[in-house]
């Protein structure tokens, strides 16, 4: 008989499925192109795209999804995504990627978190309800890691610390990883969605012709899932019909199975031309490097498309990082998006072709179950320990018999010799004195028999009958204690029979715990053997796996487990000695958090380093916080802050205190710590843009607290973001425009609400000139940031004589204008027509709103 299992892995072939989305035309196109018709023309129930080469010519191209300009978000991602996620979420690699030009919906399509529409989520949300929804959470688990490639650089968007991520290539297998990449476990939508607007605060944009907000980074959201098999048996147990029943030790030693998956959503940078989007400077590079990344890309599907011996792969970190998307293993799905301008019919041709290359590209997709070994070991581990429990306790009982039985035996024989010493005493001293009576007797009659001679000589005959008498009594009176005395020797010796079995007893007790304790020895043996064995059978599955791979086919068996099996059925279940264990814990959990945050006060750097990036890491998540803040961790940040020279750790703790700050409880305690006045020291202090760009984003989000504007401004809060302007840095510059933003919103709320009256708190420090200055800013987030600053604090007469002084009246109205967003543009017109003092000023000026 024997016992065998494989690993199976299925092989299935798919292309690489391609949907086409066409944009709507935006407000610009609906102006400059209003006499000429789409450059493309789509027929979705045939799956048929035409792309116009003029009036009377046009090329046709077939797709398996055309998609107009009203289909829905749901309706994209059930053509584009869900059938991808279905097949992740049965053990199956898949990949979501949408590519285009610039400005065509990628992002949307993709990212789109859905805040104000529900309807508007993008394929990242709807993947992930998907996922959440069908996973067990006992058995299952989902972990994701966020990414952007920047430049040829990959950097972590969950933490920004972390912005050069090596790739690493298994040089057996080929596969390629990112170990250095943070890996978040998500249990709930809402966590998901926490971390993906952190990943979207940290990802790069910038503002150029063709689009406000373009995205200057390729961004990767990697969701791993792990999932546990249910309902089918992956080992059957072969027994002989002499048998008739199966081995214990074989049903304990049936590893689980589990499937793991990965769904990687990939959001890449639009292409585009130089002349057209007018980039120049820093973002002029970004472009180079988009397109250089890019036309990899294009260069390996071209080589897949067209069978060729080699693909340039390693020509960029985008290629190595979607091997396996594109003639991978991985089941793919691509969505091209393009626009209808005839301007762009260029990059929309473009665009269009790299869809119909990416149809010809065959992936071969795969199916790998494999058995968890960690989990059987765990269970062997607690069987183990149940076996030693039992063995202790049948011990203890064999311990406790022989004690009691022992003192029993011990109490009788006693008891015994006790009785029989003094039975022996008592007739001893009573033959002893009826002989003195007797004696006594006689002496009595000889007296009278000397003083009576005659009549001695009478009684003579009847003398001599009553001492034979006597003498007769006497021998039987012997006889008696004779026979009593030996009748008290049997008894003794029954008793001492009676300690000889009970001490054969004891004997017996002690050889069954010796054979006990042997049997235990031999059973410790045959585990050392049986857990070798097993991480033994652990590499030849690894090995096995490896040659499935490569082509040996999935017929393979591991001749490990076979011997193992072989050898546990000719065994019996025996007590096992405690082996060590070896459970896999999360630091957090193994050390504890305040362990960790006592290592903040370590005199060693790099220990104080390493602490403080692990307390930055638990502090982005909002389950954390709480936990932190009571442990102490708020105090020991702000102590480093105040003592620490060294930049990393000031930088670090900056942006832990950034992300506590998101809490309104914790701003309360930062404020009475003191948190603003070491915020404003450390912008004084330092020249890393990235401290203070962490600064700027703590202050910024005290300044969304209205029960704080008064302490804030009085304790140079808003002075230290003034200060932080010298710096220049976009990312520096965008989190001191969303504070400005956020302490204006404040300031017009409490107006409103009657619980402010005076001029502004940011008009008397000085701030209105800079925000006039950058009202027009090139970057999108300060632009739109310092748009809404502005909106507010015109909204109130007392402000408007600063407004108009300050040259702020121009831009409010190119904003009630040319604004992007239409919410601001509505905000700045309703400003503009209901103050007086502004009406009566524009009226002067001959301006129209």
């Amino acid at each position: 008989n024997s016992l065998s299992t494989q690993s199976r892995i299925v092989n299935v072939s798919s292309r690489v499925r391609v949907a086409v989305r066409l944009r709507p035309r935006n407000a610009e196109e609906q102006a400059a192109d209003a006499d000429f018709a789409d450059c493309v023309e789509l027929q979705p129930e045939l799956k048929r795209l035409k792309l116009r080469k003029n009036n009377w010519e046009s090329d046709t191209f077939e797709f398996d999804e055309v998609l107009t300009e009203f289909s829905s978000q749901k309706r994209v991602y059930e053509v584009v995504a869900k059938p991808v996620v279905e097949s992740v979420l049965e053990g199956y690699n898949g990949t979501v990627m949408a590519y285009g030009q610039t400005g065509t919906g990628k992002t949307f399509t993709l990212g789109r978190l859905g805040d104000e529409d529900t309807a508007a989520r993008g394929i990242m949300v709807r993947a992930m309800e998907d996922i959440l929804a069908d996973i067990t959470p006992e058995t299952d688990t989902v972990s994701l890691s966020y990414l952007q490639l920047y430049m040829e650089m990959i950097q972590d968007l969950l933490d920004p610390v972390n912005d050069n991520i090596a790739i690493v290539e298994d040089p057996r297998t080929g596969d390629v990883s990112l170990p250095g990449a943070t890996v978040v476990e998500v249990r709930d939508q809402k966590s998901f969605m926490d971390l993906l607007r952190i990943g979207e605060a940290h990802r790069v944009a910038a503002n150029t012709k063709l689009n406000t907000e373009s995205s200057r980074s390729h961004a990767i959201l990697m969701v791993n899932v792990r999932r546990a098999v249910k309902g089918r048996s992956e080992m059957n147990v072969s027994m002989s019909a002499e048998n008739g029943h199966s081995s214990s030790m074989m049903d304990s030693l049936r590893p689980p199975i589990v499937r793991k998956s990965k769904l990687v959503v990939v959001d890449l940078a639009g292409s585009e031309r130089i002349d057209k989007s007018g980039s120049e400077g820093h973002t002029l590079e970004e472009a180079k490097s988009i397109n250089l990344s890019l036309s990899s890309l294009g260069k390996c599907i071209n080589a897949l498309a067209e069978s060729s011996a080699h693909v340039p792969v390693r020509d960029s970190k985008l290629t190595r990082l979607l091997k396996d998307s594109f003639g991978g293993t991985a089941r793919t799905s691509l969505v091209v998006t393009i626009g209808p301008s005839p301007r762009h019919r260029g990059e929309t041709t473009s665009t269009i072709m790299f869809g119909q290359r990416a149809m010809k590209v065959q992936n071969m997709v795969k199916l790998k179950e494999e058995f968890d070994y960690k989990s059987l070991c765990r269970r062997l581990d607690i069987e183990l320990d149940k076996l030693i429990a039992e063995n202790e306790r049948q011990r203890k009982y064999f311990d406790d018999e022989i004690e009691r039985i022992t003192a029993e035996a011990q109490y009788r024989v006693a008891e015994a010799e006790k009785e029989c010493k003094v039975s022996l005493e008592n007739e001893k001293m009573k033959y002893h004195q009826e002989y003195l009576d007797s004696i006594k007797i006689l002496e009595e009659k000889w007296k009278v028999h000397q003083q009576s001679p005659k009549k001695q000589i009478k009684e003579e005959s009847t003398s001599n009958g009553d001492v034979q008498d006597l003498l007769q009594n006497e021998k039987m009176l012997r006889q008696s204690a004779e026979d009593e005395s030996n009748d008290l020797k049997n008894q003794l010796s029954h008793w001492k029979k009676m300690e000889a079995t009970a001490t054969a007893e004891v004997v017996r007790l002690r050889r069954m715990l010796d054979t006990e304790a042997s049997q235990k020895d031999k059973l410790e043996e045959e585990i050392a053997v049986l857990k070798s064995q097993l991480m033994q059978l652990s590499l030849d599955a690894d090995e096995t796996r490896m040659s499935l791979d490569t082509g040996d086919g999935p017929g393979k068996i591991f001749p490990g487990l076979d011997s193992l099996m072989s050898h546990s059925r000719n065994s019996q279940p025996r007590e096992q000695s405690n082996g060590p264990k070896a459970p896999v814990a999360k630091l957090f959990e193994q050390v504890g958090l305040q362990k960790i945050l006592s290592l903040l006060e370590s005199e060693e750097p790099d220990v104080r380093v390493h602490a403080v990036k692990v307390v930055a890491n638990l502090a982005a998540e909002e389950a954390n916080q709480e936990k932190i803040v009571e442990a102490g961790g708020l105090t020991s940040l702000l102590m480093l802050l105040r003592s620490s020279e060294d930049e990393t750790i000031r930088r670090v703790a900056a942006g832990a205190i950034a992300n506590l700050a998101m809490n309104e409880t914790n701003q309360d305690l930062i404020m009475a710590q003191g948190g603003v006045t070491l915020l404003s020291m450390t912008a004084s202090d330092a020249e890393d843009p990235q401290t203070l760009r962490m600064v700027a984003g703590a202050i910024a989000n005290l300044c969304g607290n209205d029960k704080l504007q008064t302490r804030l401004r009085g304790e140079g809060g808003i002075k230290a973001l003034l200060g932080m302007v010298k710096c220049g840095h976009p990312d520096v510059l965008a989190q001191i425009a969303r504070g400005i933003a956020n302490f204006a919103k404040c300031e017009s709320r409490a107006a409103t609400q009657g619980n402010k009256v005076g001029r502004s708190l940011l008009v008397d420090d000085g701030a209105l000139p800079w925000i006039v200055k950058n009202a027009n800013n090139e970057a999108a987030p300060i632009r739109r940031h310092i748009e809404l600053a502005l909106c507010h604090l015109a909204q109130h007469e007392v402000n408007a004589k600063d407004i108009v002084s300050e040259g702020a009246l121009w831009e409010l109205v190119r904003i009630s204008r040319d604004c992007s967003r239409e919410d601001i543009r509505m905000l700045a017109y309703r400003t503009l027509t209901s103050s007086p003092t502004l009406q009566s000023e524009m009226r002067r000026l001959r301006i129209e709103c």
